[in-house]
Order: structure tokens, then sequence, then C-alpha cells
């Protein structure tokens, strides 16, 4: 059986790009990269960590926009990060009134990644701005990083008694800092 891999599933909207709560993005001339994006990518290369994005994508569910949408703004990202590369991209279509089970914090597409790429639960993470992240990291029971960009001051007030265990970091590249110092650790 070949060796497991370490990996990092990493929100996309407000945690990777740029994201004004409550705007779908489906613009590939929109997407931008928080400042810090690619030297948060660069250190979790170096890490050696196998990068996932894992995204909630319900504008599509609700019709504001369609998969081949989310595909050219994907393509865009995928652009915006090289040279440093995400193994895959996995993204849940459906609404919230849906009642879907892959929509995070619904375990099925971590799970599905983990199974596919043999993924080490014990050394892997799971990031974002959202309880729904934390929450997603605790179905696969992962550890989690929560950023305060975009949604996660609002998430981190809103939920604070819930968030008590989780470590908080300002953005991306800070939970990368973080990460890197855990790993000296293991």
């Amino acid at each position: 059986m070949s060796s497991k891999i370490k990996a990092l599933f990493i929100d996309r909207d407000g945690t990777i790009i740029k994201e004004k709560p409550g705007v779908y993005l489906c613009d590939p001339k929109k997407v931008e990269l928080y400042k810090n994006t690619k030297a948060a990518f660069k250190l979790f290369k170096e890490l050696g960590y196998t990068i996932f994005i894992v995204s909630n994508q319900s504008g599509i569910g609700r019709g504001y926009f369609t998969e081949r949408e989310v595909k050219a703004v994907h393509k865009k990202l995928i652009a915006l990060l090289k040279p440093y590369e995400v193994k895959e991209i996995v993204f849940c279509p459906h609404a919230p009134s849906q009642n879907c089970s892959c929509r995070k914090p619904a375990p099925a597409m971590g799970l599905k990644l983990i199974k596919k790429y043999n993924v080490d639960k014990d050394n892997s993470f799971v990031i974002g701005d959202k309880k729904s992240d934390i929450d997603f990291a605790s179905n696969l029971n992962m550890r989690a990083v929560m950023v305060l960009t975009a949604n996660g001051k609002k998430q981190q007030k809103k939920y604070a008694k819930d968030l008590k265990n989780v470590k908080i970091c300002l953005d991306l590249l800070g939970a990368a800092k973080y990460i890197k110092k855990l790993q000296r650790g293991f």
C-alpha cells in the first residue's frame, strides 16, 4: 500500500481569495488572492503538504451561476497560484435547502479525498473562515484552523463558545506559520 500523505483541505472564498460576504463570485476577472496567500502556499509546499480546495458553491443550486462559471473561476485561481499546485478542487453545488450529503460541514467531500489520495488525517488540517469549516474538520476527525479573513471575525464572535479549542489565525499565512510550529513537534 502506498504511504499516506499529509494534506490541507482549504476553503476557497474568504480564505484563499477575497470574498464580499453575501456576494457570489462567478466572474474569473474578479478573483483576487489575499496578499499573503502565495506566501502561505510557498510555506505549505516547503512543509510537504498536498493542497485541496474544498468549497460550498450554493450559487449553483440557487440558480445564480453555472458549474461552468465555477470551473472558470477555478481555472483563474489555479493560474494566480502558480507556481504552487492545488491537487484537486472539490465543491458542493447544492443550495442549503437541498439537504445534500456533500455540503460542508457534512464530511462527504473530505471523505472522498481522504480515500482517493490516502490522506493521513492525524497530520492534516482543515483551514477556513466559517464555523462550517471547523465543523467539517470535526466531522472528518481532523484538526481545524480558523482564519479571520472575510467571515472569520463575525463567525469568531458569533460562535465564541464553540471555537474555544480551535486555533484562530489572522490569515492563511498565519495558519501556515502555526502549522509549521506544530510540525516541529511531529
